[in-house]
Parts: C-alpha cells; structure tokens; sequence
C-alpha cells in the first residue's frame, strides 16, 4: 500500500475568507492539506480549559503543506513540539469538487497512554489510495489532542474547576471543526466514522456515554481499546500525580500542595511545563498516570461503563471492534516469576478503589482461572515454550490482556448487540515473525494491515493488508464490511445475541469464529465490573 510522499506542487481549497495552500501527491492522485488549527492556542488563559473552537482562519493564504508541530510529550526534542498543537490534517483524492460529499474516516490515536503520539505518525494516504482503487473514495482526517497533565489533568482542583478530560474535548473540537468544513473539502458531514486504536479507541468509546457524538458520526471502528480498558477513577486519586507535576515547574514548585496552583501554571513558560511533565512521569508508579476520569453528573464520563451500560445510556452507532490475540504482553514485566507480583500488580491498579478484601477475593480467583501453565499464557497458542522466561510471564501477560482488553471488547460488543446495535467483531491473530517471539500477536500488531505494507511485506501479510483495508473502508461508506467490492473476502457476519461470531483475521485461517474464548474467564471479570473500575 503506497505511503503519502511530500511533491513540491500545491492544492488550494477556499475555507471562507482563508486559501489553504496544500501539497499535490501526483503519484498518488491526492491533496494533503495539513496543520490547521482547529481551536485557538490554549496558552495562557485557555491553557487548562476546554478547548476553543477555530471554525475559520484570517483572511488570506495559510500555508497547509505539512503537518502541525506534535503536543508536549517526553519522546521528542522541544524544538519538534508546541502547545499551539490543536491542528487537523485532511487527505482526499486529487481534485475532489465540494460537491463530491465523499464518506469521512476521521481517526484518533496516537495509541501512547495519553502520553505520546502526533498526528504525523499516522499518515491515511495508503487508506485513501486503496478507497479509490476499489471504486468507493473517501476523505481521511486526523489530528492532535492534548497529551499528559495538559490534556488529563488529575486532582481534586482539576476536579473542583471541571478542568477534566480535555483530550477528549480536543476530539469533540476536532469533531465540530469536520461538521463545519469537511464540505469544504468534498467531504460529507453526515457521513463521518470515528476510528481509534488504543488510546484513541479508548477515547472515541468514551464518547459513546455522555457526548454529542450522535450529531458528529454515524459509526465508529474501535482497534484494541474500549471504555475502560484504562481502568476509570475520580480525579482525586492521582492528587500526588499532579503534585509532581507542579512540583517540577519552577515558577510553580512552592504551590504543588497549595490546592491552587491554576493561576500559576498558566503564567509559566512551555519549557517549565515540560520539566514538569518530565518530573511527573519520573515519579509515577502507575503505568497510565494521565488518563480520561470519571467527571460526575452531566459530564463526559458520568459513571462507570459498566454502570451506564445498565441503565441504556450509551451511544446507539454501528461499529466494528476488535482485540490482537496478545494484547498483555506489551505491558507485562518479562522480569515477572512469581504469583505474590501478580497480585502486587493488580493490587496497585485497582486499590484503594475497592475493599481489599474483595479485590483479594477477586485476585485470587483470576489466579485460579488463570493456572500457572503455560500452555494456557500469551503468548497463546505457544504450547509450553516459555521464551527463557519464567512461566508466571505468560501467566501475567493473559490475565492483563484479558482484563484490560478482551473483556471489555466483549462486554462492550454484547451490550451493544443486545440494544440491535449493528455491531462487527474482530480478533488478529496474523503472526509476527519479525517481533520477538515472546510478544506474540501483541498490541497494536494490526496498525501496518490498516495503514500501509506490513514490514514483512510477504504474500500472506499483502492479503491480510489489503482485506483488512477493505473491511474498514466497506465499512465507512457503506455500514457493512461486506460490499463485495475490491478483493475477494470472507462474509464478516454480524454480532448479534444469536451469533455470537468474530472474524480472525489471519492469511491461512480468514473465518469466522465463536466468542467463546476464555468464556469462563471472562465472565468472570465482566460478572463484577466494579471491582475491575469497568
């Protein structure tokens, strides 16, 4: 699948009084157009505030050939970043008219704990080409969100100013800016899915709860990632998070404790706010410490999933959504051998939120329901090789995914089918022979099959590549993965209370298969969803 390449010709699209000047990519017949800020900067005053919307720019030419600098972040130099981050970029076929009123695929990522990631990392041109070639266009957008303390500010002040959950309003942001513009570009707002993987399925999911999401999208993909895979809390448990943080901005440092330091933090310098994003996550003892929260009545996240899920209250949108074979062993101590680190690891994620002696009760009985046998760990489907680990690694890795990934995808799949939500469900198994072979199928395997060509690049990767594409570009412009257009593919069956079924995707065994896996185990897990903050 072809990758977008920088051409030094240029695109323009008239967005009001403003002519946005992009890049034409003549071997791939596309415009780009990049790094429009979509909110105003939240510097100063609008730093720790929901995000402003910039529906229209100044008159006059803005140059739109490259994307936007990344969010604050610990993984790039400064001088790669900027707080004046909130931009959004758009792919199209070359020369779309206004008129054209092609679906949009807009995607949310990152897929880095609510920590790193920019938009440039997910370049959409392969998406787009393959759209074209099977004869059913589509525009291709994505953008930045807040990342760290910026973005998930933690903490009862965050809480008391409702200064909460502010990357997820840069999505809703972003979101309105594609209502208002997308026309502009030939898109049509009304044809608008919603794409995450990871944090961003984590955060597009969310918005399934208590958003306007129903007026910005008509369906949704979510890739390794639901509503509490990243275990939901009030913001006061990660007070000494945000402490840290404070601490290390200079000018802020003596107010860390104060119970007001907003005041201050706005006043300090990007650099400051940077070493204070570094002296927090040096501190931190979680692996999430900057994550969505629970925000109360009236607010995004007003109750546990699980809870809402009850009570009918989420988001009727078709959507597909799907898990990797593997998903723990990415976040999984290959160090861990015994079962007392297992249960210290599980007790640090969910206490004190819960009575310990339920938590324990609870711990215990996974340990049951997941035996140290390594036939039976993640990776799965290796037998009893154990990579020159202890067997307690595999053990670990399968109660993470299971936890964090497969149970939510499968409370979430079973909720929606139940309300006769038109829902598609996935599990890749594709194997990886250029990852070390203790990951297994690991999280965020399937990224190369959606967006371009696998590394390996073999014949079976092209084919689970190019139907992986279809699938989910079928999918948008259709509500169906099954169109029957581009390569020939499997019928993907839809969930439903009567066909329990996911499709594997794997080039030597492309099927559908039950959603019994680990069925008691599972269960187990979703039988009591509040122990777990699902």
């Amino acid at each position: 699948m072809a990758r977008f390449v920088c051409i030094n010709a240029s695109s323009t699209v008239q967005l009001g009084r403003t002519t946005l000047v992009g890049l034409d990519n003549s071997p791939l017949q596309q415009d780009f157009f990049g790094g429009i800020p979509f909110a105003e900067p939240p510097l100063g005053n609008l730093r720790l505030q929901a995000p402003v919307l910039k529906s229209l720019l100044e008159p006059g030419t803005f140059n739109a050939t490259s994307f936007g600098p990344a969010c604050l972040q610990t993984e790039l130099p400064l001088s790669a970043m900027s707080e004046d981050c909130l931009t959004i970029n758009v792919f199209r076929p070359t020369g779309t008219p206004a008129h054209a009123k092609l679906p949009v695929v807009t995607l949310t990522r990152y897929g880095g704990g609510f920590l790193i990631g920019r938009s440039m990392n997910d370049n959409g041109s392969g998406i787009v080409a393959q759209s074209v070639a099977r004869g059913t266009p589509v525009i291709y957008v994505n953008f930045n969100y807040r990342l760290g303390p910026l973005g998930f500010p933690q903490g009862q002040e965050a809480d008391n100013r409702g200064a909460l959950n502010l990357g997820l309003k840069d999505q809703l942001a972003a979101l309105q800016w594609v209502q208002l513009n997308i026309g502009t570009f030939g898109g049509d707002k009304d044809k608008v899915t919603v794409f995450g993987e990871s944090a961003g399925a984590i955060m597009t999911s969310l918005l399934f709860l208590n958003s306007p999401i129903k007026s910005l999208a008509r369906a949704a993909i979510f890739e390794s990632g639901s509503q509490a895979t990243a275990a939901l809390f009030t913001p006061e448990r990660r007070e000494i998070d945000w402490q840290n943080f404070v601490s290390g901005v200079a000018s802020c440092a003596s107010k860390a404790t104060s119970g007001s330091t907003f005041g201050c933090l706005r006043s300090a310098n990007t650099s400051e706010i940077f070493e204070g994003l570094s002296a927090a996550l040096a501190e931190a003892n979680e692996l999430i410490p900057w994550a969505p929260v629970l925000d109360g009545p009236g607010g995004l996240i007003p109750d546990l999933p699980s809870v809402l899920f009850k009570r009918g209250q989420f988001a009727r949108l078709p959507f597909i959504a799907g898990t990797n074979l593997d998903e723990g062993t990415s976040f999984t101590s290959e160090a861990t051998n015994s079962s007392d680190e297992i249960i210290e690891s599980t007790f640090a994620m969910f206490s004190p939120s819960v009575a310990p002696t339920t938590l324990n009760s609870s711990v215990q009985t996974l340990l049951r329901l997941y035996p140290d046998i390594p036939a039976l760990g993640s990776p799965f489907n290796t037998g009893n090789n154990t990579f020159g680990l202890s067997s307690q690694y595999k053990r670990a890795s399968a109660i993470f995914g299971d936890l964090n990934f497969g149970s939510q995808r499968r409370l979430w799949i079973e909720t929606a089918a139940e309300a006769g939500v038109p829902t598609f469900g996935y599990l890749f198994t594709q194997p990886q022979p250029g990852s070390p072979p203790e990951q297994g199928v690991a999280h965020a395997s399937e990224i190369p099959f959606v967006y371009g060509v696998p590394s390996n690049a073999s014949a079976s990767e092209l084919m689970v590549n190019r139907v992986m594409t279809d699938y989910w570009v079928s999918f948008a412009t259709s509500l169906t993965p099954n169109d029957g257009l581009g390569v020939p593919r499997p019928e993907w069956t839809q969930f439903t209370p009567n066909n329990k079924a996911v499709i594997q995707l794997n080039s030597a065994n492309l099927t559908m298969i039950p959603d019994n896996f680990r069925a008691e185990q599972m269960a187990f897990i979703n039988s009591n969803p509040a122990i777990w903050r699902h």
